[in-house]
């Protein structure tokens, strides 16, 4: 007897829903449940049907029912597919044109070490050419005459900034320099620098806060001008390479070949001694810690300092070092989180930076307390750190205290841990106790009165690291090679090989040798021509290639992708981040960076290339280190991918010298064939070097067809492999229309398109009006349809993609379309493989109306069941529909079709958008699993600046009293006011530089940012299930079951009548993230390892010079110029001379 429906606020009118105990598990059917007649319904048929009387009383459906109903969808997608797909007749029509082509191997092991052996050569030649480079140079340095009373004018060179310092650079009656020293040049296009060049001369150039006319500077120009013979003949010796770079360690930079600096919007803070690979090439790593006085003296304007000097002493390190950062007055402590020596990563340095600001001065002054925990910090062996070049870095405004005792405890008599000193701000303490501590321990003593030598003066230090380099002489002259970095001249992702210059003069006869780095030599290899180097096309859409360094970053990988640039990081993409994580993978990624060989196959996760799914699939990984290198290969491969096809085109054709267009098959590329066989969409391939690339695949396919007109089949200029491929799989998919889809009725059965895409190239699609609606990549190895039908068995339904910020689909004109698309596995002999996809478009609206009837009692075709006035009868998705809730849900979580006619424009979206309440109960009994992850490439809208205001803030400003105070114009303080203003003008902010906006970068209207990724797929439940949500009152009745060979879930659930039980909502869409949490992640770092090389001690070392002062002259005249102009409100152009180390006359 059926009970009355339970109620919740106000009654509903429509058939009234039976409230009853948990469904239990029914009785299975019988295996011999006949076939569903649906497939041959006609499409009339199909429409919706008359609603079931009011009066009638229904009971949720037995368990038996549903597993009958999914039955027949199962049944009803099968008969599509086996009628329209073409799996079947597709294996023939191969196994018919078997002689057309070879079945070749991918043999892992020869693979990968054959990879491996040509990238080795080719960063051979560039350590050769780095080599004649490093030699040349320090052979020109030696043999440099010093000249005290050089000017500018004695000198001509190529000023790269030259053309961004005119107004009208376009001009014909400018000479290309403000100065008459500079060369004007002309330039050429070349596509392999994507730049403009000139390969008669090298370019130079100067940071803006380095006055070109010093003494130093012009001498540095004056010997570096040899190097221009030798950068021409490594490019005679090998036409290959890339810019060659000379960074001195007074800031030059030359390059060649020459080409004009890419000119910032604001000002170029570019300075070579920053870079990524000028940093690793001039020193060993380095174990920092530093150390920053918060005393109460320490206040305004010098704080503000200080956090901007830490800031940048932090941008000097790489990820081969390490770092922790304290604070001290009586006591000291960490400013962030971090309790221990750190990787100085850039999401490290992050919470360094946002920490440092945060210091607050207060207390007295306790050097003591601040030096034991930076000994203690170093002496940390429990820990993961460099264990070279240990270093204090310690700031201040002055103190009286020496504290002796703590040297003598910590560091004497070895002095390995050098002390480098900074005197930070406009003070008259006696900073005699400053110098000796960095003089008694190896290190250099600083001063930083004011902004303008925060820059300067917190890189330096970098040429004390540099003498046991130098006194190592060859043995410290390796090559090493960098993590991947964005040139800053626009060559993109790029490694460079470094190799250290040394300064091989004596101060006098009988002296020691001179201890300074001159500077680094540096030749970039892009990344795309170590692509170049890895098979294309033979390992199949999901077979790649991928390279690792010593800290587990990607050199070579799919999902190295960044979508912004930064000049001041390298691009550090772990081999964990860029794949999902797993300890396979860890161990994996452990023996590459061992440098070991190895081979392993794992069961894993993989994100579809929509990064809306995810896959469990097999994987074969293979992996062997490159020798010479820092760097380690390796290959993966899905099973399926062992084996590929050559197509092999007869003697015959060959020999015919006609153009390829003359072939067979070919004809069937044309246009004038679509009517009748279907658009032909073919991937954007380099199938030969003159073939124009473009965009739009009818004007590629139109450039192909041209450049065919002249080609002859075995033409040098063409890839054959790709070309031949392409030709057979045009016939081949030819053949699948003229014995398959050309005499087949697509309308009868719902259809809007059939279509097949093949390793080879070709996506046909037929008939041919469906090419207007076709979405999908033409590069099949790019498309997600092709991907995931690889790796999944059975069908693969794809629902249009729609945002949920976007509006809902528009259903008109039968256009909206639901994929399913199956692989097609191909077995010749013992060798099996997967050379092509194919597939079905179905018509939206009209599968949602056969969705309803085939989840419905009807026993009859004409009409649906009705329940009389007496009976009890179950409910189903057709005649109930407004109380049933019927829907399919593919293995992402979403919607693909619904009994639900307000739910058609939804299709595409995730369930939890248009269920919350029901794809929650989904997800808690494990129909799906989460997988949560961080794209650590991703692109986000800069945030606005905060405190817009004109004034500077924290910045002293003078009283009316003060400018009438002669006095107060030749103090110190007013002095320091002045180089705030005038470097306020090169600072984005005061005392806050933002580095990317400086430099101007084109992609400084994005930022790189972290963004969390949210993916679900089907869980452990396989089985059909009941379940209820419960919900008092409100509680709903389910069952959902898997749909066998498909990725489609089958959920039936009574529709909610209140929404008290609303839960909280799953979310799948990509967020804002601040990444997993820094200070847990360093407690269990990811293995490493850093260079083998170390050179930190020499007993040879001469420490004597240890420190200067570097300090201003104040000028009243130039103050009160300045002061002038600021109140006039014209901001003077700066030219600062900063003092160079006295020792640094080459």
């Amino acid at each position: 007897m059926a009970v009355p429906a339970r109620t919740c606020g106000a009654s509903r009118p429509g058939p009234a829903r039976t409230a009853r105990p948990w469904p239990g598990r029914g009785p299975q059917p019988g295996p011999g449940a006949r076939r569903s007649l649906w497939l041959l319904l006609p499409p009339l048929l199909l429409l919706p049907l008359l609603a079931a009387p009011g009066s009638s009383a229904y009971s949720f459906p037995q368990q038996h029912t549903m597993q009958h109903w999914a039955r027949r969808l199962e049944q009803e997608v099968d008969g599509v597919m086996r009628i329209f797909g073409g799996v079947q007749q597709l294996r023939e029509i191969y196994k018919d044109n078997r002689n057309l082509f070879e079945v070749q191997e991918n043999e892992p092991q020869k693979l990968v070490e054959k990879v491996a052996g040509d990238i080795e050569s080719l960063l051979d030649r560039k350590v050769q050419a780095l080599k004649r480079l490093a030699d040349a140079a320090e052979n020109f340095q030696k043999a440099h005459r010093w000249q005290d009373n050089i000017k500018e004018e004695d000198i001509l060179y190529y000023d790269a900034k030259a053309d961004a310092e005119l107004d009208d650079p376009e001009s014909e009656d400018v000479e290309r320099g403000s100065k008459a020293s500079t060369l004007r040049l002309d330039f050429i296009e070349d596509p392999n620098f994507k730049n403009k060049v000139n390969y008669s001369y090298t370019a130079v150039q100067i940071p803006t806060d380095i006055y070109k006319g010093s003494t130093v500077i012009l001498n540095e120009l004056n010997w570096t001008e040899a190097l221009e013979n030798v950068f021409m003949e490594n490019r005679r010796q090998d036409p290959t390479l890339l810019w060659q770079v000379f960074g001195s360690a007074t800031g030059v930079t030359r390059y060649y070949p020459a080409t004009p600096w890419r000119a910032p919007k604001k000002i170029d803070l570019y300075d070579v001694r920053r870079r990524p690979w000028y940093i690793q090439g001039a020193s060993s790593p380095k174990d920092m810690v530093i150390i920053v006085d918060v005393s109460g003296s320490v206040s305004g304007l010098t704080l503000k300092l200080m956090k901007t000097s830490v800031c940048e002493m932090l941008d000097t390190l790489s990820d081969d070092d390490y770092v922790n950062v304290a604070s001290f007055n009586e006591k000291a402590q960490p400013v962030s989180c971090f309790t221990h020596l750190v990787q100085a990563n850039v999401r490290n340095k992050k919470v360094f930076k946002e920490a440092v600001q945060g210091m607050v001065a207060k207390g007295t002054t306790g050097y003591k307390a601040g030096f034991e925990y930076a000994f203690d910090q170093l002496q940390n062996s429990n820990i993961t750190r460099a264990n070279c070049n240990k270093m204090i870095m310690m700031f201040t405004d002055g103190g009286e205290d020496r504290v002796q005792d703590v040297f003598e405890k910590y560091n004497w008599p070895n002095r390995t841990v050098r002390v480098f000193t900074f005197s930070v701000g406009q003070h008259n303490y006696d900073v005699t106790p400053l110098q000796w501590m960095a003089c008694a321990n190896k290190g250099y003593y600083f001063e930083i009165p004011s902004i303008g030598a925060i820059r300067i003066n917190t890189q330096e230090y970098l040429d004390v690291l540099g003498r046991p380099m130098v006194l190592a002489g060859k043995e410290a002259k390796q090559v090493q090679w960098t993590n991947v970095y964005e040139d800053a001249l626009g060559l993109g992702l790029v490694v460079t090989g470094t190799l250290p210059v040394f300064n091989l003069t004596q101060d006098g006869p009988g002296e020691k040798k001179n201890q300074l780095i001159l500077g680094v030599m540096g030749i970039d290899v892009a990344l795309n021509d170590i692509k170049r180097l890895t098979p294309n096309y033979t390992l199949g859409a999901n077979g790649y290639v991928f390279a690792i360094d010593l800290n587990g970053y990607v050199l070579l990988h799919p999902n190295l992708k960044p979508q912004t640039t930064n000049f001041r990081e390298p691009v550090t993409l772990d081999f964990l981040d860029a794949e999902l994580e797993d300890e396979n993978k860890e161990e994996i990624r452990r023996s590459m960076i061992d440098g070991n060989k190895g081979h392993k196959q794992i069961r894993t996760l993989v994100k579809s290339l929509d990064e809306r799914y995810i896959d469990e699939v097999i994987r074969n990984y293979t992996w062997v280190p490159i020798r010479s290198t820092n760097y380690s290969l390796g290959l993966v491969l899905p099973p399926y991918s062992t084996f590929y096809l050559q197509a092999n085109l007869s003697d015959q054709i060959l020999q015919v010298k006609l153009p390829i267009s003359k072939l067979k098959d070919f004809e069937f590329l044309l246009p004038s064939s679509f009517e009748s066989e279907g658009h032909v969409f073919i991937a954007p391939r380099e199938y030969c070097k003159d073939l124009n690339a473009s965009d739009n695949n009818t004007e590629f396919l139109k450039n192909f067809i041209e450049l065919m007109e002249k080609v002859t089949p075995d033409s040098k200029q063409c890839n054959n492999f790709l070309l031949h491929n392409l030709i057979l799989d045009t016939g081949i998919t030819q053949q699948l229309v003229e014995r398959v889809w050309r005499d087949q009725d697509l309308n009868t059965y719902s259809l809007l398109a059939v279509f097949a895409a093949t390793d080879g190239g070709i996506t046909r699609v037929f008939p041919n009006k469906a090419a207007e609606d076709w979405t999908e990549n033409p590069e099949p190895f790019n498309a997600s349809f092709y991907r995931r039908s690889l790796d999944n068995h059975g069908y693969v339904f794809k629902p249009p993609h729609q945002d949920t910020l976007l509006r809902p689909l528009e259903l008109e004109n039968d256009t909206v379309g639901i994929l399913v698309s199956t692989a097609v596995e191909l077995s010749l002999g013992r060798r099996t493989l997967r050379p092509a996809v194919v597939g079905v478009k179905l018509d939206l609206e009209a599968w949602a109306e056969k969705f309803k009837v085939l989840a419905s009692n009807r026993t009859h075709q004409d009409q649906p069941q009705k329940c009389g006035p007496s009976s009890h009868c179950e409910m189903d998705c057709e005649v109930n529909n407004e109380d049933l809730l019927c829907v399919l849900i593919d293995d992402g979580g979403f919607l693909v079709l619904s009994n639900q006619n307000h739910q058609w424009d939804q299709v595409g979206r995730f369930f939890s958008e248009v269920d919350a309440n029901l794809m929650l109960a989904l997800y808690n009994n494990s129909f799906y699993t989460r997988k949560e992850s961080y794209d650590y490439q991703a692109a986000c809208a800069p945030q606005p600046p905060g405190n817009l205001g004109a004034a500077p803030r924290g910045v002293f400003v003078p009283t009316i009293a003060d400018f009438l105070n002669l006095a107060w114009w030749t103090s110190a303080a007013a002095w320091s006011l002045f180089q705030q203003l005038l470097y306020g003008l090169i600072y984005h902010s005061w005392f806050q530089a933002d580095a990317a906006e400086a430099e101007g970068s084109p992609e400084t209207r994005e930022s790189s940012c972290v963004m969390k990724q949210t993916q679900y797929y089907f869980g452990s439940v396989n089985a059909s299930y009941n379940a209820i949500i419960d919900c008092g009152n409100c509680s709903r009745l389910f069952h959902a079951q898997r749909l066998t060979n498909t990725n489609l879930l089958f959920v039936v659930a009574e529709k909610p009548l209140c929404s008290q039980c609303e839960a909280g909502r799953l979310l799948q869409k990509e967020t804002h993230s601040d990444g997993p949490e820094q200070c847990e992640l360093v407690q269990r770092p990811r293995y490493r390892r850093g260079p083998h090389i170390c050179f930190d001690y020499n007993a040879t070392e001469d420490t004597s010079d240890c420190g200067r002062g570097a300090s201003f002259p104040p000028s009243l005249g130039v103050l009160v110029s300045l002061q002038l102009l600021l109140l006039l409100g014209l901001p003077p152009r700066p030219q600062p001379q900063v003092q160079v180390h006295a020792s640094r006359r080459l």
